[in-house]
């Protein structure tokens, strides 16, 4: 009996080496070599060769490549058309990823219910669930085509048949994780099991021009569960990101070769499952208590939309020795470097005082545009004074207390006019040697607003 052998594969490039290491001699991370059965050099094929149009191993010039023959086809779900560009490319292969109960299989079923409407034949494969939850899960969604084909199947290679029977538009797999293939002979969800079932799958739906739908994991530390090679075999990478005590739900694109990176969609999470928001300033609004020290406005950009978002802050004695700073929804070190600016360039004493900072909504904030707000919102709650309801601010605060400007700041303006905010702080550099901008209050520095804010507080 031949003497099994195993190698050391990387779990972020995928490299394999003969021995452990504590280094990976492939991407130079540290500690991710783990150790698997060895397998033969096969080549990675497609369930089902030659591709229908038998076009498959033959090269044509670069001119000769017809891009009008695989238009897109709308999802019918208008923010998940936005991340992805307009729609779906028959022959990408799209992995949504996100922690577990955040609404990943929900997307995934309303998205197969909606291209079976209106664009094709779609295959649901869940490999977490039975048909009969699925189907319960579907009851509760609303209507769901009859002709919606379900299997609930693992193995890679039992796809073929209904594959190549329906030929879908769409096929959906529920999740990567739990797929696996004869080939590899480790536990589904191995780095090896990962690897080469989405280097099957992606390969068949290329050669077949079929979308390719694939549902993944998320490690605790928020990354996708498997290789880092996933990412890079798939086209587009959805994050699915959100707060489970909250109805908001946020689908961002990390990469995505059909389109920008920039767009976010928002959806809220119901009995009927995720709907659109299609105005989501006024949600995140809609319970908003004027007149309350310590809130602030800012206008931010979530790709190329401008939404208003509330940022609050509350500043208490400092019970103990050292003072604590607590932050949801911002950064950490981006709230410990305006409390230091606020400390050194205005009147604001900050130094003995507990600091904790929200972003209303479950919204994370990551641009520096939000700084000139969340610095206001900390003197605001200190000095025990509400700005006026009708006023917002935007713009980047510097080192050296010194208000920077911000881009796109007429889509931030124009979101924030619409919602009746008459008056917002912006960074006097955009108004310089410019025509006067309808309720834009230039600043000079963080000082300088903070008494602004002292003198139009509301009493």
């Amino acid at each position: 009996m031949a003497k099994s052998r195993s190698v050391f594969c990387c779990t972020e490039c995928g490299t394999q080496q003969p021995r452990w290491l504590g280094r990976c001699p492939g991407c130079g991370a540290w500690d991710t070599l783990i150790e698997e059965p060895a397998v033969g050099e096969a080549p990675t094929t497609s369930l089902m060769m030659p591709a229908p149009d038998g076009t498959s191993g033959k090269a044509i010039p670069l001119a000769d490549v017809d891009t009008d023959g695989a238009p897109r086809f709308p999802t019918g779900i208008a923010e998940l058309d936005r991340v992805l560009g307009g729609g779906l490319v028959p022959g990408s292969v799209v992995l949504i990823g996100g922690e577990p109960g955040i609404g990943k299989s929900t997307l995934s079923l309303q998205l197969a219910a909606q291209i079976e409407q209106k664009a094709g034949r779609v295959l649901y494969v869940t490999g977490e669930e039975s048909l009969e939850q699925v189907r319960l899960r579907a009851e509760r969604l609303g209507e769901i085509p009859r002709s919606l084909m379900v299997l609930s199947e693992t193995r890679v290679e039992a796809l073929a048949g209904p594959w190549r029977e329906h030929s879908p538009a769409v096929v959906v797999i529920d999740s990567i994780q739990t797929s696996r293939t004869e080939r590899i002979e480790s536990a589904a969800g191995s780095v090896s099991q990962v690897r080469e079932c989405a280097a099957l799958l992606s390969a068949t739906a290329k050669n077949h021009g079929t979308a390719l739908v694939l549902v993944g994991h998320v490690t605790k530390e928020g990354t996708l569960a498997g290789p880092r090679v996933l990412e890079h075999l798939v086209d587009v990478v959805l994050n699915f990101e959100g707060d489970r005590s909250t109805p908001f739900r946020l689908l961002r694109a990390s990469k995505n070769r059909f389109g920008s990176t920039q767009e976010v969609g928002i959806f809220t999470m119901g009995e009927k499952g995720l709907s659109a928001v299609e105005n989501p300033s006024e949600l995140f609004l809609a319970e908003r208590r004027p007149g309350s020290p310590g809130s602030c406005i800012v206008p931010v950009m979530e790709g190329t939309r401008p939404v208003l978002l509330e940022v609050q802050a509350l500043v208490a004695p400092a019970g103990y020795g050292t003072a604590r700073r607590t932050c949801v929804g911002i950064d950490d070190s981006r709230v410990a470097l305006l409390l230091a600016v606020l400390d050194r360039h205005s009147e604001v004493d900050l130094l003995s005082s507990d600091v904790y900072v929200n972003v209303v909504g479950g919204v994370r904030v990551t641009e520096p545009a939000a700084d000139l707000a969340v610095a206001l919102a900390i003197a605001s709650s200190r000095l025990d004074k509400a700005l006026p309801t009708d006023v917002a601010a935007c713009g980047e605060v510097g080192l050296g207390g010194e208000v920077r400007r911000v881009g796109r700041l007429d889509q931030r303006l124009r979101e924030a006019g619409r919602l009746g905010f008459e008056r917002v702080l912006v960074p006097s550099g955009v108004l310089a040697g410019a025509a006067q901008v309808d309720g834009a209050i230039g600043v000079e520095d963080i000082g300088q607003a903070v008494r602004w804010l002292f003198d139009h507080c509301v009493k």
